[in-house]
């Protein structure tokens, strides 16, 4: 796709066509329609024959009369040169005989993905590799430092699953994907996050899931929801929090970390999103326990059954700070909500003024929630205003189902 040793930037872009193309329309397109546009300088031809563009990689699918996929270009150009080069292809609104839509996603710069490899890599090293007492800690790079400070992370059970400290001890567990999860909670003293490695479920998480109040903390990625079917088919999960979209839970700052699992949500709000038949899961997954306190160095968590009916039983109006919250806000009041990251309402509607508010929504929302059904036509309209999630009565007529929204049902 690019060549290491001279790329410095990889340019991500999204291609939707309103009609079946194919990769040659696309790579066409993309030399017809910038041709002489930018000058002699930065001609697409003359900079890919001398190489300071790479080769054009198109990854395309076409389905139900459209297609969509994602375009990588690899440059040697500078930061200006990059980014007027990649602005240049938005110009493009045919592809063949088809219109087409063209954005720039993100440009990574190759230099930056290289060292992080070579930072996490050496972590690796030194906790592995070296001999107790034969580092050097003068030499070595502040960040790579930084994995010494970090309490050491332990195994339990036969299946030597990767665990924090307090663990076994503690009434309740974080079960996040694997063990850069688990040490990166420990940095910010979250001591209690055990990894499930894989979709192949160990039995010493499913012990544990039967014992414990416990939390499913994924990627919010395909992947993190291939591990959590397969964990909701096999053990008693409580709650349930994914990490922000483009993010996984390794990199996620401390702020970011105690946020989702505050606004984690019970399992009941997810577990139709992956299973059609309810008697798929654990008999005993429909009684949620109430959360206790958390183990050393983990703030309480709030957004529990018992807290919600306490608020609801005050006398004064109770302010949403959770999903929970605001989908019993509009539950049987015909109401929407577009949220912010923040979960601050951006705009309250009627349920059936949703389609015409999401085409004049003045500020970007992260998602939505709403006291009706939500349809395919409806769904894709989400997705293309880029909604994280969308919580809702139920799902009707989604054969299409988006991997980059999270659909959320509400509890009837």
């Amino acid at each position: 796709m690019y060549s290491p040793d001279t790329t410095k930037y990889l340019i991500h872009i999204s291609l939707t066509a309103e009609g079946v193309v194919e990769k040659p329309d696309v790579v066409g397109a993309i030399f017809g329609q910038t041709e002489g546009l930018l000058g002699e300088d930065l001609d697409l031809r003359d900079l890919q024959r001398n190489g300071r563009v790479g080769r054009i990689d198109v990854q395309i699918a076409s389905k139900k009369g459209e297609t969509k996929g994602e375009i990588l270009i690899s440059t040697s150009l500078d930061r200006a040169e990059t980014a007027i080069l990649a602005a240049s292809l938005e110009t493009i609104d045919r592809v063949g005989p088809c219109v087409a839509h063209v954005t720039v996603e993100s440009i990574e710069d190759i230099r930056v993905s290289k060292r992080r490899k070579i930072v996490e890599r050496a972590k690796e090293i030194l906790i592995d590799r070296f001999n107790e007492g034969a580092i050097d800690s003068d030499e070595l790079l502040d960040d790579v430092r930084q994995s010494l400070r970090v309490e050491k992370i332990g195994t339990i059970g036969d299946d030597k699953v990767p665990a924090g400290p307090n663990v076994l001890d503690s009434d309740a567990v974080i079960i996040v994907e694997g063990r850069a999860d688990v040490v990166n909670l420990l940095r910010y003293g979250i001591k209690n996050a055990v990894a499930v490695e894989g979709t192949n479920i160990p039995k010493t998480i499913v012990d544990l899931c039967e014992k414990k109040t416990t939390t499913a903390f994924f990627d919010g990625d395909r992947g993190g929801e291939l591990i959590l079917r397969e964990l909701l088919q096999v053990a008693d999960i409580d709650y349930v929090a994914f990490s922000p979209r483009g993010k996984s839970v390794e990199d996620m700052t401390r702020k970011e970390v105690i946020k989702t699992l505050r606004n984690k949500v019970p399992v009941e709000y997810v577990r139709d999103q992956y299973f059609e038949d309810a008697a798929e899961l654990p008999t005993d997954l429909a009684r949620p326990r109430t959360l206790p306190e958390e183990s050393d160095g983990m703030e309480r968590i709030r957004a529990g059954p018992s807290a919600r009916k306490s608020r609801e039983r005050e006398s004064t109006p109770r302010i949403p700070v959770t999903l929970r919250d605001h989908m019993d806000d509009v539950k049987g009041r015909s109401l929407a909500r577009f949220l912010d990251r923040d979960l601050t309402v951006i705009r309250e509607i009627r349920s059936d003024e949703v389609e015409k508010t999401v085409e004049t929504l003045d500020m970007p929302a992260a998602g939505l929630i709403v006291d009706r059904s939500v349809d395919q036509k409806l769904l894709d309209r989400l997705v293309w205003k880029g909604l994280e999630y969308v919580g809702a009565r139920d799902f009707k007529g989604v054969v299409k189902r988006p991997v980059s929204i999270r659909l959320i049902k509400m509890s009837s």
